[in-house]
């Protein structure tokens, strides 16, 4: 096992992996910006190493930074959390060049992933069932043309580097398709560096289904379920469920074995996260996540695992601590994504925290790295807390969410807390009837 374990990380995931290495009696050196000095996870760290300047660029994404901070603190590995250097192939590769361990998948498994046509083809190989679409990269306008025609419009064109919703637009008829095969190249190139984009056929009413994985790198995995992450604006999460309402426990067992069996089948390590559109009972691979996701609380809920832990060992080279036929649902969990942003534009709100209180009792958690006193830096992701609950059934989880967040207080800055507080009351919400359309029309309605 590890003696030290350096966080490339901020904020709240950096303070879940430094409470993980805390409970196993592991060392945790934090790394953070000139901005984030008096940030939590560099007040519960056991070590802090300053790496540069407040843009993420210069600090976070700093990769020669990182390195130095291991060889000055003598830490063996890193874990990356979510965003910034997590899904790096290259910055994967420097660490094992450096004689340090990544923990999380493979170089490899990271760059075929990555690449959303190599990913898609990847997985139709290992039997996953896909999006119809492209076969790999389109060249030209008259291709797009072409490929359109065949699978049928609606049709959504995405960048193959793409993530985040950069380099995606919708074409709803044939006169739609050169704009917005112009435009996503276009984006793609700005925000990648890379231009390729490919074609899949839009649905209308899905559902977003991800599933959760974890392998070995041995030929061994597991799956834990699904969430459900329909609820989206602008292709970002907003809040996230497991289990999926909508999902039945013959059809969990299929798709959770199809992931598991293809993660096994390349020899996967440490956690991952196969996403899917969901809709008239078939599901459609769309990417799959080479690391741990911001969501991963609810699945640690109604499973009584902690993937973090679980990451940590498969590093190690110690045996994965659960098998798949000991792990068994219990209850329902939701998460909601608290942002310090202003509404109804969903505009940045940085500044200082005047007042904070998080809420308590049975089956209610917090991930956050506020207090009192913190001053949000204008930097990075305005994602300032998690809150999630777990309850018995999903009208016990929905209850504890509502109690939950009439006990939490974020003041001084605005966030999206009177979004949760005002979705929680409308129907669809209450019986999970939506999909990944409902929440941009409900807010197109109520904050347009």
């Amino acid at each position: 096992m590890f003696d030290k374990i350096l966080i490339a990380n901020r904020g709240e995931i950096a303070l879940r992996v430094i409470r993980a290495c805390r409970e196993m009696g592991i060392g945790s050196v934090a790394v953070h910006s000139t901005a984030d000095a008096d940030a939590m996870h560099v007040r519960m760290a056991d070590e802090s190493v300053c790496i540069g300047p407040p843009p993420g660029t210069q600090s976070y994404l700093s990769v020669p930074g990182i390195i130095s901070a291991c060889e000055i603190t003598g830490a063996q590995a890193i874990h990356p959390g979510y965003g910034f250097l997590s899904e790096n192939a290259n910055f994967v590769q420097i660490v094992e060049d450096h004689q340090l361990t990544f923990i999380g998948p493979s170089a490899e498994h990271i760059r075929i992933m990555g690449d959303k046509i190599t990913a898609k083809e990847t997985m139709k190989k290992l039997g996953v069932p896909c999006v119809p679409g492209s076969d790999g990269g389109v060249p030209d306008l008259e291709s797009a043309r072409r490929i359109a025609a065949e699978i049928g419009y609606p049709v959504i064109i995405k960048a193959t580097a793409g993530g985040g919703g950069r380099g995606m637009k919708l074409a709803k008829t044939e006169g739609d398709l050169e704009r917005a095969f112009q435009t996503a190249r276009a984006e793609s190139k700005a925000a990648f560096g890379n231009d390729e984009v490919y074609i899949e056929k839009y649905l209308t009413t899905p559902r977003h289904i991800e599933v959760q994985v974890f392998g070995d790198g041995k030929g061994r995995a597991v799956h834990l379920g699904e969430r459900d992450c329909s609820l989206q604006r602008r292709h970002q999460k907003v809040l996230e469920e497991a289990p999926g309402p909508s999902i039945t426990p013959e059809q969990r067992a299929r798709i959770g074995k199809t992931c598991a069996d293809a993660v096994a089948a390349i020899g996967y390590s440490g956690a991952g996260t196969i996403e899917f559109l969901y809709e008239n009972d078939e599901f459609y691979f769309i990417e799959m996540n080479t690391r741990l996701q911001v969501e991963h609380p609810v699945t640690e809920a109604i499973f009584g695992v902690d993937l973090v832990r679980e990451q940590i060992r498969v590093a190690a080279g110690l045996p994965m601590e659960f098998q798949q036929e000991t792990l068994a649902i219990r209850g329902h969990a939701i998460e909601v994504r608290i942002n310090a942003e202003k509404l109804p534009n969903f505009s940045p709100s940085p500044g200082r925290i005047t007042q904070y209180h998080a809420p308590g009792g049975l089956g209610v958690r917090i991930d956050s790295a506020l207090y009192d006193g913190y001053r949000i830096p204008p930097y990075y992701d305005s994602l300032i807390g998690k809150l999630i609950v777990h309850g018995r059934d999903r009208p016990e989880a929905l209850a504890r969410l509502s109690r939950a967040m009439g006990e939490l207080i974020v003041d001084g800055v605005d966030t999206t807390i009177p979004l949760f507080e005002a979705l929680l009351q409308e129907e669809a919400v209450q019986t999970g009837g939506y999909n990944i359309h409902w929440l941009e029309h409900w807010l197109e309605t109520h904050m347009g």
